[in-house]
């Protein structure tokens, strides 16, 4: 499946091998951004840029949810600011967190709160120059990791 092969990628790439705190953070990530992945793609005009590269999507979520501020600095070169897990869970689609929380096995808060920890590390890992790189999310991991 395609969020579990992501998922293992954010893992590594989250300092993870699969299996531990990068590999159980890469497993909600890659779970999150499979699920807007899919819920996009067959909305009209999304079709492109969800399919190839979720994460701009969901930093365009996060942005229209308030939290403009903190995506912004995950994005850019400066020092990453928090978010919490309740900020996160109002920001998402509720199905959407139910969705990510069932196919890893955690609660819909733990999911929350996980994301809240591990999405401005991951994001600010994989926009190193400030942007976001064209291509698909899988690429801009894999270039990222070496």
């Amino acid at each position: 499946m395609a969020g579990n092969d992501l998922g293992s990628l954010l893992g590594g790439l989250l300092g993870g091998s699969g299996q531990g705190a990068g590999g159980g953070a890469g497993n909600i990530l890659g779970a999150l951004l499979g699920a807007l992945g899919g819920a996009k793609s067959g909305a009209a005009g999304g079709a492109g840029v969800a399919g190839a590269n979720p994460l701009g999507g969901l930093l365009d979520m996060l942005t229209r949810s308030g939290l403009l501020d903190q995506a912004q600095s995950w994005v850019g070169t400066g020092e990453n600011k928090p978010v919490s897990g309740a900020q996160i869970a109002e920001a998402l689609p509720d199905e959407t967190l139910q969705k990510v929380a069932a196919e890893t096995g955690v609660s819909p808060q733990e999911a929350a709160d996980e994301i809240a920890r591990s999405l401005p590390q991951a994001v600010d890992k994989l926009t190193p120059e400030g942007s976001m790189p064209p291509g698909s999310l899988e690429d801009i991991i894999r270039e990222q990791k070496f």
